[in-house]
């Protein structure tokens, strides 16, 4: 599943890009998920509500209000990993998309062995990403998840909370589990409790005071194994 957006304030532009991207994807056996907008203010409006639910985004450079290179620099700004394409009709732009970590810059309109090639950077970044990222489900989305960006992952029974700072996502499963994929830079300071260990700023009084202010309870048969780790990761970072 590849998930793409794709930004344009044209509506033609918009529906002749997803329809040559359908016809990439269905050739190369990938199933697509697709959201347009006609603005970049729309675009940057329903990222801060759905961070992490978009793999690529494809931007018009030259659309009215946020051009596409103000609306990537917002993007980053805002910490958003999703990855960029550019598409203009103008080529005096092709360098620009350098300094936002742009995928790939496209000419109007984009051949169909440009997109696919774009399609196979995109699907070869995901891959490399995802030692740097921890994926969930809820419901039918998957969520990417920046590692760097997770405070700590709370258990309530069989639903999981995986806490940021912009945003908290819930899924079913179990901390033991978790643990497991997240791997050792994290650690258990609690049965309910998973924090990742540069998000602590200190033990004290019994609790593990996060970077943020808030405070995580640290269970009595947690504690040697908690600042002992917390110290290890210290030292390592």
């Amino acid at each position: 599943m590849l998930r793409i957006g794709i930004c344009d304030d044209i509506y033609d532009a918009r529906l002749v890009l997803r329809a040559a991207l359908e016809r990439v994807l269905e050739k190369r056996k990938l199933q697509g998920q697709f959201w347009e907008f006609s603005s970049g203010e729309g675009l940057l409006r329903w990222l801060e509500s759905h961070a992490g639910e978009m793999d690529l985004v494809f931007l018009d450079m030259e659309m009215g209000g946020l051009d596409g290179m103000e609306t990537a620099r917002r993007l980053r700004e805002a910490g958003s990993e999703v990855q960029l394409v550019f598409v203009t009709g103008y080529a005096d732009h092709v360098f620009d998309g350098y300094s936002v970590g742009a995928l790939g810059y496209l000419m109007k309109p984009p051949k169909p062995e440009q997109l696919d090639a774009v399609v196979e950077r995109a699907q070869a970044a995901l891959m490399r990403g995802l030692d740097r990222t921890y994926v969930c489900r809820s419901g039918d989305t998957y969520y990417r998840i920046p590692i760097a960006n997770i405070s700590y992952f709370a258990s309530d029974r069989r639903q999981i909370q995986c806490v940021t700072p912009g945003r908290t996502y819930t899924f079913y499963g179990k901390l033991d589990d978790v643990a497991g994929e997240v791997g050792g830079g994290f650690v258990r300071i609690h049965q309910r409790y998973l924090v990742r260990a540069g998000a602590v700023d200190r033990l004290e009084s019994g609790e593990a005071v996060l970077r943020s202010g808030e405070r995580l309870p640290v269970s009595r048969s947690y504690q040697r194994s908690a600042l002992l780790a917390l110290t290890r990761a210290e030292l390592e970072g």
